[in-house]
């Protein structure tokens, strides 16, 4: 018979927790597998990126933009080495104490410094904290970097344009990119401190001048000091643009326009390549390629005299008689007149009540339309323009590509207005006025233009009708392999007149500077065509008033369009000069030198447009009222 007593039971009790302790320790070591795979396998990636940053740090090493040149290979923007400061949020502890101490190192605004290095942005790359540091400023970052971790001064390429303000409208200037950019597709390769274009042909081709960003990776220590660099990923310099631009001549057309407000553009209308393109007044691109306060900005774009509006593609103002010339073979075309049909002038037209006076005031007397070119008679002008209609005025003269962009290679073009019944009942929900037709005819009212529209329309007629798209890049060229991409010229669209028109037309407006309103812009190097036109800016009353009595931001706008040689045309000019007056007299003289310089320029050219040259009659410095 089997006993039990006290020793079975414990027996039993201590098996019981032996298997006990088994499935705990059993329990233990599946735990710590289960974690150890989470670490290891699920996680592992996580932890051993994070391991390697915390010795390994990202630096964003920034290309080199690409150089640009005039078509004669003259250098217009340039790089040029500087330092930039850098900061590594990873190893910094204390970001408002860093704030504070670079505020009081470089002498910078903390809300400015803060701004930076708050800014959106991955934390495993620096955040640029200011641009174009003096050599003592880095130096004095250096000699604080134990003291404050995470500082890096880095030597990058920095925008420089050598001739200052030349050109400046046509180059743009460079700046950071902003938070809102970033947002868009075309800046999402791009990070906090990018540089990019900010306006001209600087943000038109950005895309080709920006080149690519590399990184290096560098071993830091506990203080984050560079220990040694791991891996280079080079960046890509980005490519070089020749411009269609001379810059002498260039040069020439900023100072004819001096220190008055106003825009001159010149085209080769055989191709639509731009020669040169004069906005004043201007600005310096160096000063906008830096980092701006707020307040420096401000008094910047607040200016008066808008430094940053292209008035060559931007400014829009009304043609005045420079648009007789789209008139003409208007009526030339819709056999509103023919060239021999006259019209008698006698200082005004009477439409209704109102008497619309010619800029005359005794009138030109019988005129046919070469001569109402010649002399710029705004009643023959009247006359047609009521006879053809507001419609038909409009139609051609988008035929002529008024009232749209020329599609030149800048940004934030403007295309002016071509009134109608249509466009003012859109614009102002009004019923178009018979009388404003009669205004309309002579390029004032609604009507509304800008230089680079009026200089390719010239070099539309000078080159029988034909109409190029501006260009103002002639080629890249791809710093890696060095190729060379041209770009070609774009026929737009050819006028659709009988072929007898503009032969004219052109014929008339040699006449315009034989001897008719533009005497001012006859020369002895070279054959000239072209129109004058006088576009007033506001009513001043009946009475007649000298022009030095005028204030400044009363008188007229001072037109004149030309082209040249007469029999082979090579260039097309527009000039536009804000409250200077007669187109005649302050317009016309300016496009003479500058077609004058342009002949200089071309030896090859200067023989044959001096043999070609028209005999020209009459004193210079001859009428000049329109």
């Amino acid at each position: 018979m089997a006993r039990f007593g006290p020793h079975s039971s414990e027996g039993e009790a201590l098996q019981h927790r032996l298997v006990i302790l088994r499935v705990g320790l059993l329990l233990v070591v599946v735990l710590l597998g289960v974690r150890l795979w989470y670490l290891q396998i699920r996680e592992g990636p996580y932890y051993r990126d994070l391991s390697e940053n915390n010795r390994i740090r990202s630096v964003i090493l920034e290309p080199a933009r690409g150089l640009i040149y005039d078509r004669n290979g003259v250098l217009l923007a340039n790089t040029i080495p500087s330092f930039t400061l850098y900061v590594s949020l990873e190893d910094v502890k204390d970001r408002n104490v860093l704030i504070d101490q670079l505020a009081n190192l470089l002498k910078l605004d903390p809300v400015f410094v803060r701004k930076k290095i708050m800014a959106k942005g991955s934390k495993q790359l620096p955040r640029k904290v200011k641009d174009r540091l003096s050599l003592r400023e880095a130096t004095l970052i250096e000699s604080h970097r134990l003291d404050m971790p995470g500082l890096m001064v880095q030597v990058e390429s920095q925008r420089d344009y050598p001739s200052g303000v030349t050109a400046a409208h046509l180059l743009g200037y460079v700046g950071e990119v902003s938070p809102e950019q970033l947002e868009r597709p075309e800046f999402s390769d791009l990070h906090q401190g990018s540089i990019v274009g900010q306006y001209g042909v600087e943000r038109f081709f950005d895309r080709f001048v920006r080149g690519q960003a590399g990184r290096k990776s560098i071993e830091v220590d506990a203080v984050g000091h560079a220990r040694r660099t791991v891996v280079v990923e080079p960046p890509r310099a980005g490519d070089n643009l020749y411009l269609t631009i001379d810059v002498r001549l260039q040069k020439v057309a900023e100072r004819l326009l001096g220190d008055e407000a106003g825009a001159i553009v010149a085209l080769d209308p055989r191709t639509g390549d731009v020669l040169a393109m004069a906005s004043r007044p201007g600005f310096d691109p160096n000063i906008l390629s830096r980092e701006l306060t707020p307040s420096q900005w401000a008094e910047i774009a607040q200016n008066p005299s808008h430094p940053l509006s292209n008035r060559a593609s931007q400014g829009q103002y009304p043609p005045g008689s420079v648009f007789k010339v789209m008139m003409a073979a208007a009526g030339l075309e819709t056999n509103t007149v023919t060239p021999t049909t006259t019209i008698h002038c006698n200082g005004g037209y009477q439409f209704g009540r109102r008497l619309y006076h010619d800029w005359k005031a005794g009138g030109h007397g019988s005129v046919d339309l070469r001569r109402a070119l010649v002399q710029s008679c705004d009643v023959y002008f009247y006359t047609v323009g009521q006879r053809m209609g507001i419609e038909t005025m409009a139609s051609f003269a988008h035929q002529f590509g008024l009232g749209e962009e020329t599609e030149i290679d800048l940004p934030s073009e403007r295309i002016g207005i071509v009134p109608s019944a249509a466009w003012k009942l859109k614009a102002k929900n009004e019923s178009w006025l018979p009388g404003e037709t009669i205004s309309a005819s002579i390029g004032q009212g609604y009507v509304t233009v800008t230089p680079l529209q009026m200089a390719s329309l010239i070099g539309t007629v000078a080159n029988d009708g034909v109409t190029f798209r501006p260009r103002l890049v002639q080629a890249v060229m791809n710093r890696v392999t060095g190729e060379l991409q041209q770009r070609p010229t774009v026929p737009k669209r050819t006028l659709q007149l009988r072929p007898e028109i503009l032969p004219l037309i052109k014929e008339a407006l040699a006449g315009v500077v034989k001897e008719g309103t533009a005497t001012r812009a006859k020369s002895a190097l070279i054959s000239i065509a072209g129109k004058t036109g006088t576009a007033q800016t506001t009513a001043l009353g009946k009475e007649k008033r000298a022009e030095k009595d005028i204030p400044k931001k009363f008188r007229d706008h001072a037109w004149f369009v030309a082209f040249a040689p007469v029999d082979a045309p090579t260039i097309a000019v527009a000039v536009l000069g804000e409250h200077m007056g007669h187109g005649g007299s302050a317009a016309a003289p300016l496009a003479k030198e500058l077609i004058e310089t342009y002949v200089k320029l071309m030896p090859s050219f200067s023989a044959s447009a001096t043999n070609s040259l028209v005999a020209q009659d009459g004193n210079v410095g001859g009428q000049s009222a329109r």
